[in-house]
């Protein structure tokens, strides 16, 4: 027997429906729902439109990240270095605002550091062909280190009323509009931001020539490259929007904070990496959609509320992001087995 024949796929749905069945999106949005039902019965909170509002603002800026997270495990790489890259910009912006720069200077100025930290990594990946998580691994400690040398215990707390307002106040207001259940939420600025980016980046990636091109690179590098489609190019693209998303989530961070110290965001690359993954974008390189991220941010962004809604501890918040992300890249590789099994 051919080694093609070998396996086949027994008691299957017709295509069209298993496709709908095993989409990950469908997946998501039960447990957007199931989430968002569990809270409101554990918690009569929960459903607060001024703590919904709030509970964005924990997430936010690791969701900015997160979209461009997506673009580069699609491609096959990954950017470990994106919490450093926030510190380092962070601290930038601090001295910046001490030397008496207005908000948007400091917003120029953040996302400009994070942009030249993701050029760097961009070019030491293609240029010298390394692997990307041994690059920012070394890049996330260069980062960091940076930021501690140059800080050290110290905390940047200077920055100009303006700046704060647009990181600590919503950036649309409450409105009721005199019909029941009718109403404009308040809105932050960094969950308006991303929910742009989110449309933009879905836009790029799924109806334009050079996402298609991203998604045969990480289908197959190798035969893209053939094809004539330039990869290290793209990736090195890619590395750089994740630095700027960085330093402009940084910039986000520390107007909400109205502080930094040089521990800011450590951690994140867990959460973010979960969001990406959690999203269905396959650890392999080919397969995701910026839809599934959007979803999977706001699950994990609702489920982290509703747990410190109810004082559970962060310990335990942490015990289940790690649970979650081994369960998201098991389960497809269980059902893959289960579903196909040797023909004899």
């Amino acid at each position: 027997m051919p080694p093609q024949d070998r396996y086949a796929v027994l008691d299957a749905p017709p295509r069209g429906l298993r496709d709908v069945l095993l989409r990950w999106e469908v997946i998501l949005v039960i447990l957007l729902v199931a989430t968002v039902v569990v809270n409101t019965i554990v918690s009569p909170y929960f459903l607060d439109v001024f703590n919904l509002a709030d509970a964005t603002f924990n997430f936010s800026e690791k969701a900015i990240i997160a979209l461009a997270m997506a673009l580069l495990i699609l491609v096959r790489q990954i950017d470990l270095s994106v919490a450093a890259i926030v510190a380092l910009a962070a601290m930038a912006i601090g001295y910046a605002a001490e030397a008496g720069f207005g908000p948007f200077a400091l917003f120029g100025i953040g996302i400009g550091v994070g942009l030249l930290c993701g050029i760097f990594n961009g070019f030491v990946v293609t240029w010298f062909s390394l692997p990307s998580i041994v690059v920012t691994i070394g890049t996330m400690s260069l980062f960091r280190g940076l930021t501690q040398v140059i800080l050290g215990d110290q905390a940047k707390t200077r920055y100009p009323q303006e700046f704060l307002d647009l990181g600590q106040s919503y950036f649309i207001k409450m409105k009721e509009t005199g019909i029941p259940w009718l109403f404009v939420p308040p809105v932050p600025l960094s969950f308006l931001i991303f929910l742009v980016l989110a449309v933009l980046f879905g836009l790029f990636l799924h109806k334009t020539a050079v996402g298609r091109q991203l998604f045969a690179i990480g289908s197959n590098p190798v035969a893209a490259r053939f094809s004539g489609i330039p990869v290290d190019r793209l990736r090195f693209l890619l590395f750089a929007t994740s630095g700027a998303l960085s330093g402009l989530a940084a910039t986000l961070l520390t107007a909400r904070l109205g502080s930094m110290r040089s521990n800011i965001g450590v951690g994140w690359e867990l959460d973010i990496v979960t969001m990406v993954i959690l999203g269905g974008v396959s650890i392999a390189g080919g397969v995701g959609s910026i839809l599934g991220v959007v979803l999977a941010v706001l699950v994990l962004g609702l489920v982290t509320f509703g747990m410190s809604l109810n004082n559970i501890p962060g310990q335990v918040v942490s015990v289940y992001i790690g649970a979650l992300l081994i369960a998201v890249i098991a389960i497809p590789r269980i059902v893959d087995k289960i579903r196909i099994r040797p023909v004899r």
